[in-house]
């Protein structure tokens, strides 16, 4: 009687984590054909995936550095190290603020 009892816990309990196994892997394979068909960036870093949506525009770097498009990379740096030291955490600033003023630089 104990082996029947014992052989129908063994059973159920695979058949429940099989089901949650294809399950869970079915969520990764839609999560996955989803992030490449609206070019989301794969893997769990944050840190390339500020916005959340992907990389900063070009538009929305000039708009952090507050310059215009046609400016020069001089100008750019001149900026981005005056918003980069007054976002200094040390100083009171923001660390979020100084990650997008380096991002945008980068861009």
């Amino acid at each position: 009687m104990a082996h029947r009892i014992l052989t129908q816990i063994v059973v159920t309990g695979s058949r429940v984590i099989g089901r949650a196994a294809v399950e869970a892997f079915r969520h990764a394979q839609a999560m996955s054909a989803y992030q490449k068909h609206h070019g989301v960036a794969s893997g769990s870093s944050g840190s390339s995936n500020l916005t959340g949506r992907g990389a900063l525009t070009l538009d929305e770097a000039y708009k952090i550095l507050h310059v215009k498009p046609n400016v020069e990379h001089e100008s750019i740096l001149e900026r981005y190290k005056k918003l980069f030291e007054v976002n200094d955490p040390k100083k009171g600033g923001s660390f979020y603020l100084q990650s997008k003023i380096h991002r945008a630089r980068e861009r």
